[in-house]
């Protein structure tokens, strides 16, 4: 009786197959995960605007203060996009032959909104409050970044979840990294300062 021949090894031209196969693998699964981690990071956006408003000419040039027309950041959850009527306060006098502002003063005429298209676009599931940021302090431009630089509006940050928590960090109102499920319950039993309950609370943004 014939004994079996034994399985022939690999030769090298399929180990070096293998090889590359586990490499390309391992390539397509790190490219998957960054890409499914910047889903909705919409950072660099900077959409055409039906009126070319430049933030650069009104914040940079002539020193306006953003919550002259972005009234609602103080007082609640958005800051707003001002009526018309807000810029035909100044622009009835000035520059009022410029196309851009006919376009405004048109709007109004006619009782039609302009359509801005919104640059800054948070989830559904995430609940930001404009007025508790600006009266504690936070300067418009570490969310907004330069915007005094601007010729047109852009999204200037990522604004993911540990964007924020960085900035919390930062401020001295988060636990440092490393403190994950376990300061919950320390939050809770008030172990760790009051200060921390904010920064790093689920439900201050998800509820």
């Amino acid at each position: 009786m014939r004994e079996h021949d034994p399985k022939p090894k690999a030769g090298p031209v399929a180990k070096l197959a293998a090889v590359l196969l586990l490499i390309g693998l391992a390539t397509l699964v790190a490219w998957l995960v960054r890409a499914g981690m910047k889903v909705g990071v919409n950072q660099g956006y900077s959409p055409d605007q039906p009126i070319a408003f430049s933030h650069k000419i009104h914040v940079g040039d002539n020193k306006i203060d953003c919550r002259y027309c972005h009234f609602g950041a103080e007082q609640g959850r958005h800051a707003g996009i001002p009526p018309a009527n807000v810029c035909l306060n100044c622009h009835n006098k000035i520059k009022k032959d410029s196309p851009e502002i006919q376009k405004i003063a048109k709007a109004v005429a006619e009782n039609k909104p302009i359509e801005w298209v919104k640059v800054h676009n948070l989830p559904d599931f995430v609940y930001f409050n404009h007025s508790q940021h600006v009266n504690a302090g936070v300067d418009c431009r570490s969310c907004h970044g330069p915007v005094e630089t601007m010729g047109r509006m852009r999204q200037d940050q990522p604004l993911t979840m540990g964007w924020c928590i960085d900035c919390h960090r930062q401020q001295g109102i988060a636990p440092p990294p490393g403190h994950g499920q376990a300061a919950a319950a320390e939050f809770l039993s008030e172990k760790m300062p009051k200060a921390f309950v904010g920064g790093m609370d689920c439900a201050k943004c998800h509820y």
